[in-house]
């Protein structure tokens, strides 16, 4: 349990027993918010295993699936029905497993006053939800033989947070040899530095709004040791470190999360994925990572949906209408459009055709890429699904899983059934089939589309398969690709903003980092960005 003294600690081994004991049920989630208050509980590091299996005398080698669950590594859990490996392990001949990991602040938190001379480098690092999972994959390779599992051929794979996650062990040192494969489903790589991770706002090297001092400086006001946040800064470094550190271990986890503001879904938006150097490599960046000899080159699946970012933009952005706060209508469905598909596409070449090329370029022959693009949703007569949501952030793992129990089935039309099966049974006979050999090829049946590698070449050949339902274009290989300059060029020369701030905001949240530059944001649009910038 990672708790008390074991609270920002790398995990350890439970203790063991030797009776039979009964685990039909899923563990508690680990602390998140929820509505109305907090779920979970810090006992909660647990792994849930399906095997088909009959015979516990017959040794068996079955590949073995390694379930990585997404919610912004701050909510979410493996207990839940569409995360239900039954149906991949049954069809497919297959070890599933899933795990829980410690999310938000108890997963990822750096403050100098948490280290002593007790403390490992792995303690030090602050990535404790990623030492889980590293833990979690060596306990595999120990124990999932007497369930089946080959501990020589494990493939992990999540989506969102999860397919970050995913990403994380391909980058770790500390992960090497404990997976053979990978799928990241709607993931990419981003991590955050030390600095910003630790230190003030104020700091010459400014730290993160939800940064461990200023989440203290906040702890401080809260229990009126200080009214200001100056006041509480100064209290802060007066502090010894021990005396800080045990009142962090003294907050209950709902006092601590209440310290962060609410974000969309219960997620905190706190600083996650630390590049502490021992963990995870420092000072370089995802390209460098992936370009080089440093990562764990297993084959990879690297996918997004067609419209990942309409889930966020739905109840984000100005160009809906919501009634009690959910969408109920239209007021821009062309600047809906236009946005989600900046967004999304940013994430596309973040998550697919950026770590693709370089993984490529550095040797790794086995890299394959997919899009998810089912939008056949229902029309609810006030709005319409398929605009609203398209191929969204998400919808895709009823179809991996073959599970599709509410919320999903409230979206999904009754006359589609049929095609949505088949579109599942695809998803994850390919799934399958690359956890069995490494290349998804023509699926576990031997008779479906050809999924062929990804070609980081510019000559127009197949890279990437397309899943869609037959009444639209079907299962297809297809040549697209996208790349940070195709974006810049399409919004550089884009025409079709009213408002000039939100032309350049558009170009800030795009490219906020090396890709920016000055003089292009300058003359940005009808009337550039300084006049927009300085207000």
């Amino acid at each position: 349990t990672p708790a008390g003294d074991l609270r920002w600690r790398a995990p350890r081994a439970a203790d063991a027993w030797h009776e039979t004991r009964e685990m039909l049920d899923f563990g508690d989630p680990c602390p998140q918010r929820a509505p109305g208050g907090l779920s979970g509980n810090e006992d909660c590091l647990f792994i849930n295993v399906w095997s088909p299996q009959s015979d516990k005398d017959e040794a068996w080698a079955l590949p073995v699936m390694f379930w990585i669950h997404g919610g912004g590594n701050s909510v979410g859990e493996a207990g839940t029905s569409i995360y239900d490996g039954a149906r991949l392990s049954a069809e497919h001949g297959i070890v599933v497993v899933s795990i829980n990991y410690r999310l938000g602040p108890l997963g990822w938190f750096r403050h100098p006053a948490l280290t002593n001379e007790t403390s490992t480098q792995a303690d030090q690092s602050g990535n404790y939800g990623t030492l889980d999972i590293i833990f979690a994959l060596r306990w595999v390779q120990n124990n999932v033989a007497a369930f089946g599992g080959d501990p020589d051929n494990v493939t992990i794979f999540g989506e969102s947070a999860g397919g970050f996650n995913v990403l994380t062990m391909m980058a770790s040192s500390l992960a090497k040899g404990l997976f053979h494969k990978a799928i990241s489903q709607s993931g990419g790589l981003v991590m955050t530095t030390t600095e910003t991770a630790e230190n003030y706002i104020d700091d010459a090297q400014p730290g993160h709004r939800f940064s461990s001092r200023e989440i203290v400086n906040q702890l401080l006001i809260n229990e009126s040791l200080a009214e200001t946040r100056d006041e509480a800064k100064q209290v802060q470094d007066d502090m010894e470190s021990f005396e800080l550190s045990a009142a962090l271990h003294q907050l209950t986890p709902e006092e601590l999360l209440s310290l962060y503001s609410d974000g969309f879904a219960g997620m905190l938006g706190s600083p996650d994925i630390f590049a502490d150097g021992y963990v995870l490599p420092k000072n370089m960046t995802t390209n460098e990572i992936f370009s080089g000899n440093t990562y764990n080159p297993v084959p990879v699946i690297l996918g997004t949906n067609r419209d990942e970012c309409k889930l966020f933009t739905a109840f984000t952005s100005d160009a809906i209408d919501k009634t009690f706060g959910l969408p109920s209508g239209f007021n821009d469905l062309q600047g809906y459009d236009r946005d989600s598909r900046y967004c999304t596409d940013a994430w596309k070449i973040r998550a697919v055709d950026d770590l693709a090329n370089a993984m490529s370029r550095a040797g790794n022959g086995d890299v394959f890429a997919y899009r998810f693009d089912v939008d056949d949703w229902r029309n609810l007569g006030f709005i319409e699904l398929e605009d609203l949501l398209g191929a969204a952030h998400g919808l895709e793992l009823p179809f991996v899983f073959g599970n599709f129990p509410k919320p999903f089935r409230v979206i999904f039309p009754g006359s589609m059934q049929q095609e949505f099966v088949d579109v599942s049974n695809q998803m994850g006979s390919y799934w399958a089939e690359f956890a069995h050999s490494g290349d998804p090829g023509n699926g576990r049946s031997g008779s479906q589309t050809r999924w062929t590698r990804w070609d980081n070449s510019e000559t127009a050949v197949p890279r990437l398969m397309v899943f869609d339902t037959g009444s639209d274009q079907g299962i297809r290989m297809v040549n697209d690709r996208l790349s940070t300059v195709d974006l810049k060029e399409r919004l550089l020369a884009d025409s079709s903003f009213e408002d000039q701030a939100d032309h350049c905001t558009a170009y800030r949240n795009l490219f906020s980092d090396e890709a920016f530059i000055e003089a292009e944001y300058s003359n940005l649009g009808r009337d550039g960005c300084i006049e927009v910038l300085v207000e």
